[in-house]
């Protein structure tokens, strides 16, 4: 699937076939509006994005990923304007790292916005249905959190789903909690984002795009922080809540390595060479997942430049074409 601004780029020449019944019409080309759409693995992204677009993106089964890459949909007229929504990998993905999807983003984000065009909102993507907004997701909606920024919260929509899957009562319950509650979703909410419903229905994906599309542009902590104020991306507020976990792995690998140590050497002491042998290799995957932790930062970095240059030459290419 071609990348975030080789979809812009051609964006002004495609249209969806999805209608939408009250844009006026008009012989001339729409101006086009960018809207990206986030939200944990399994949360109905894909799903959103087709629906509304006509698009066929592929859509992962329960919890597993599909979208394991930055994705633009066809664009689609609606209200007049020239709609085109960004799909994102969730930071659970089932086949990246968390560092992985935070580099994709931030390159895609950032190449456009270098480009000069801006976003018009963010949708973050929530299923009803969750008995609970466990530690993963909680994760998730922190790592959206950082990469917005409170100064575009006006441009947030929260987009809960799955409604037909629950019981209405208890649907409505978990609303309430994720609207009330500080470790949800009432401080941004406090600070201008919206909270809709969505039942699954081309109506209603519409009805939660217009609310974006008349809003003024925005700019994404992200995108102002590797742009306007130069930082690298291991300084960006992201990447500091991403490494905050990353030392909590490191602190627990170098406690069990020192047990394995232990054990190791009572196994020698006791010569059990097959437990000690055993002790051994697992000592050495551990030192291994130590050693990739401390030094994901460097490899972030490092693979964030080379993102940025492979998006650029990809779209060079295009252009020669």
């Amino acid at each position: 699937m071609g990348q975030i601004l080789r979809g812009f780029c051609s964006s002004r020449n495609k249209r969806s076939k999805i209608p939408d019944e009250e844009a006026a019409p008009s012989t001339s080309i729409p101006e086009s509006v960018y809207i990206v759409v986030m939200g944990a693995t399994g949360s109905g992204k894909t799903t959103f994005i087709n629906l509304a677009s006509g698009s066929d993106l592929r859509v992962g089964m329960g919890l597993e990923s599909c979208t394991n890459e930055v994705q633009v949909a066809q664009p689609f007229e609606l209200g007049g304007r020239s709609v085109v929504l960004i799909d994102t990998p969730g930071f659970d993905d089932t086949t990246k790292s968390d560092t992985d999807v935070l580099k994709m983003i931030a390159a895609h984000l950032v190449t456009p916005y270098s480009q000069g065009v801006k976003l018009s909102g963010v949708i973050y993507m929530q299923r009803i249905s969750d008995l609970k907004m466990g530690g993963a997701s909680r994760r998730d909606f922190q790592m959206f959190q950082e990469l917005c920024g409170e100064e575009s919260y006006q441009n947030v929509v929260i987009c809960t789903n799955m409604w037909n899957s629950v019981n209405k009562d208890d649907a409505e319950a978990r609303e309430q909690e994720l609207r009330s509650k500080d470790i949800f979703f009432k401080p941004i909410l406090d600070k201008g984002a919206q909270l809709c419903r969505h039942d699954n229905s081309l109506e209603s994906a519409q009805t939660i795009l217009r609310s974006l599309v008349a809003k003024s542009l925005t700019v994404l902590r992200i995108q102002r922080e590797l742009v306007d104020e130069k930082k690298d991306i291991t300084q960006s507020a992201a990447f500091a809540e991403l490494n905050r976990e990353l030392m909590d792995q490191a602190e627990r690998h170098r406690q069990e390595l020192e047990t394995l140590r232990t054990e190791m050497e009572a196994a020698a002491q006791a010569q059990d060479e097959e437990t000690r042998i055993e002790l051994q290799e697992e000592a050495e995957q551990m030192e291994a997942e130590l050693l990739r932790v401390q030094t994901e930062a460097q490899r972030l970095a490092s693979e964030y430049e080379a993102e940025l240059k492979r998006i650029e030459y990809e779209v060079r290419e295009r252009e020669r074409r």
